[in-house]
């Protein structure tokens, strides 16, 4: 089958100004944090949903309300507590004694971008509906199912600081997250740009530059995005040496390796270096796309034993001798 490497480009290249104009906007309220930046739009452009662990005050919130704005969603934040019910999540049936009927009061899950905010303070039952909500894209009250408005996408965030008080996610649950993204501090210069903008109470605003639908297409143009099948061997290696290390020169991470990514990891990983592609304005995937974006897909998919632990191994360092070692196409 021949692939018209050409055409493809020439229709990312068509839809790159308008991810640009979208980037622009955000940058309006949004001081540095470009990983962060750039990771959030690769899951809007591939549909998947993002974990982001970081300490309180690195610009999340600000982030993802400036990037709801700038492609006209609904959008809504849920802060979740230890004392939060499903009902409090996705809705429930609200009975009228006038009519003597029930009708249903939907929740806050429908919106097209939601922030859970601390979503490990939540108990495990709505920590399930929220799960649910994101694979399924559909929520159920009572007897009735109701779709949930396309784009959809679910921003999750975690204290690494005060776990007390916290309901861990399950390895499991956590699978179902595309990316892990860790938020780390500004840079001097640029904690002094927001620190400058709030004293001088500069204050801008974001304007919708995308419509949802505008989003539907583009997100269709990055399917299209060449993969070659060496390419999708490379993936599938890199995720495989996380199972079985010794069959890639690895024999020293088969210790400190639990359990390695599941089946899902391959997936997210193609369509995650997909998206990296089209930032990058090039119509096929290269291993670099696959290098740059492996370690958010991958660091909450890699269960680490207690010898790794003891060893003050992360599963970020397991991931970067995987990359380091597995041969590139």
């Amino acid at each position: 089958m021949s692939v018209d490497i050409q055409r493809i480009k020439e229709q990312v290249l068509k839809h790159s100004d308008q991810i640009d104009r979208v980037r622009a906007e955000v940058r309006k309220v949004l001081v540095g944090q470009d990983l962060m930046l750039s990771r959030l739009l690769i899951a809007m452009l591939t549909g998947g949903h993002v974990l982001l662990e970081g300490l309180p005050g690195l610009a999340k919130t600000t982030a993802i309300k400036g990037l709801a704005s700038a492609v006209r969603c609904k959008f809504n934040r849920i802060q979740f507590t230890p004392d939060l019910l499903p009902a409090d999540l996705i809705g429930t049936m609200i009975y009228n004694p006038r009519e003597g009927t029930f009708g249903t009061r939907k929740g806050p899950i429908f919106a097209n971008l939601i922030l859970a905010d601390e979503i490990n303070r939540a108990p495990s039952k709505v920590q399930s509906a929220l799960l649910e909500s994101m694979q399924e894209h559909q929520v159920t009250i009572g007897d009735q199912t109701y779709p949930l408005e396309e784009p959809f996408l679910v921003l999750a965030t975690q204290n690494p600081i005060e776990q007390e008080g916290t309901y861990p996610l399950p390895e499991a649950q956590v699978d179902r997250f595309m990316l892990k993204i860790i938020v780390d501090y500004p840079s001097k210069a640029e904690e002094r740009k927001v620190v400058d903008s709030v004293l001088d109470d500069v204050r801008r605003e974001v304007q919708p530059v995308m419509e949802p639908q505008q989003l539907i297409d583009i997100k269709q143009t990055v399917s299209t995005i060449y993969m070659d099948d060496k390419v999708k061997d490379y993936v599938l290696d890199v995720v495989i040496a996380t199972r079985r290390p010794e069959d890639y020169r690895l024999k020293s991470l088969k210790p400190l390796i639990e359990y390695g990514a599941s089946p899902r990891a391959s997936i997210n990983l193609c369509l995650a270096a997909r998206a990296n592609a089209f930032l990058a304005g090039r119509g096929y995937v290269t291993p670099q796309d696959v290098k740059d974006i492996a370690l958010d897909v991958l660091r909450h998919r890699v269960i680490l034993t207690y010898e790794a632990e003891a060893e003050q191994m992360t599963s970020d360092d397991v991931v970067r001798k995987v990359l380091e070692s597995v041969p590139v196409p």
